[in-house]
């Protein structure tokens, strides 16, 4: 296995290589010029040519792209164009935002998908499969922008249950320690940002976890059905042993490894940033920040998201098939 994890380890640098020349070149064919943009329409041509060279971006692109990889590989990012920020150090600000949102859906995903999918596997062909499949087939037809909007207009603005966007009420005075604010809240005894923290993260949690709940109950349902047509299960039947020690035992054990995969390649898809979400519920995540970013034409916060998220996508990745070992002894790593 050690060997195995190793060569995943060394694929992942092509990929990333890769990754980082895609979007170096894709950015520069984009229209638009930084320097024009930071400095507004009225710039002069001198002033433009000044920032341009203070930016780099006189420079030829080769040198430019050279330049990028090799901070890259100190763990530098680069500067915001606009802001001036580091990108390293807002990654950092910003990435929790994202992952407690990103956890929050798949664990809503995971409790509602799984048991659909066993339920509708085990009772298949019944009236509560047909539903159970068709509001998996919504789920994932459903774009998630517009199921945002339709749960904001419900909850927020009919119902006045919960709150449309955000981490926190406004006006609400809370000094996170790791910004992971379920976290925090709970490491300082603060019950009232707990339970506000809960409320903001509902509609967002609900409307990106659609998608992959939808996902893996389908997954779910087609690998229990496959198992559950296996020898090994008839006989534990015939053993006289109890439909839920058969299902939960026998059945769900061996039906894990494809599960396993779509929830992993999901973690990955969410952690990689829930953009059109956190645009949607103004949730100050780096999804959201790349938005804002594209469209300022800041280079270096794309570039180093991008490469952010291919590294946490590829490192998922990696995580799911060293589960593999764990859940199913059988599976060898040649």
């Amino acid at each position: 296995m050690y060997r195995y994890i190793i060569r995943r380890f060394l694929t992942i640098i092509p990929v990333l290589f890769g990754v980082s020349i895609l979007v170096f070149g894709f950015l520069r064919l984009i229209p638009g010029d930084p320097a024009q943009v930071m400095l507004g329409e009225r710039a002069t041509p001198e002033n433009i040519a000044r920032v341009r060279e203070q930016l780099g971006l006189n420079k030829p692109i080769y040198e430019q792209y050279f330049i990028f990889i090799g901070n890259a590989l100190r763990g530098d990012l680069g500067r915001s164009v606009l802001r001036g920020e580091p990108v390293t150090q807002e990654i950092v600000r910003r990435f929790p935002a994202t992952i407690e949102l990103a956890l929050s859906a798949i664990l809503v995903a995971i409790l509602v998908g799984i048991p659909a999918g066993i339920i509708s596997a085990v009772r298949r062909g019944s009236l509560l499969d047909a539903a159970s499949m068709l509001l998996a087939l919504t789920g994932v037809s459903m774009p998630i922008f517009w199921l945002g909007l339709m749960l904001i207009l419900l909850f927020s603005v009919v119902l006045h249950w919960l709150p449309t966007g955000g981490r926190l009420d406004a006006g609400t005075d809370f000094v996170p320690i790791t910004n992971l604010l379920l976290l925090d809240s709970l490491l300082k005894g603060d019950v009232g940002v707990f339970v506000q923290t809960l409320k903001h993260l509902a509609l967002p949690a609900l409307a990106l976890g659609s998608i992959p709940m939808a996902i893996i109950a389908r997954m779910t349902r087609s690998s229990m059905l496959e198992v559950l047509s296996q020898d090994y299960i008839r006989t534990a039947h015939a053993k006289g042993l109890h439909e839920r020690a058969v299902i939960v035992h026998h059945a769900l054990r061996n039906a894990w490894l494809p599960v396993i995969t779509v929830v992993g390649l999901q973690v990955g898809r969410l952690l990689s940033g829930a953009i059109l979400t956190e645009t949607v519920f103004s949730w100050p995540g780096i999804g959201r920040w790349l938005i804002d970013a594209i469209y300022a034409r800041d280079y270096p916060i794309v570039q180093g998201v991008t490469l952010f998220i291919a590294m946490v996508f590829v490192g998922v990745n990696l995580l799911v098939d060293v589960l593999y070992a764990w859940v199913d002894p059988r599976v060898k790593f040649d």
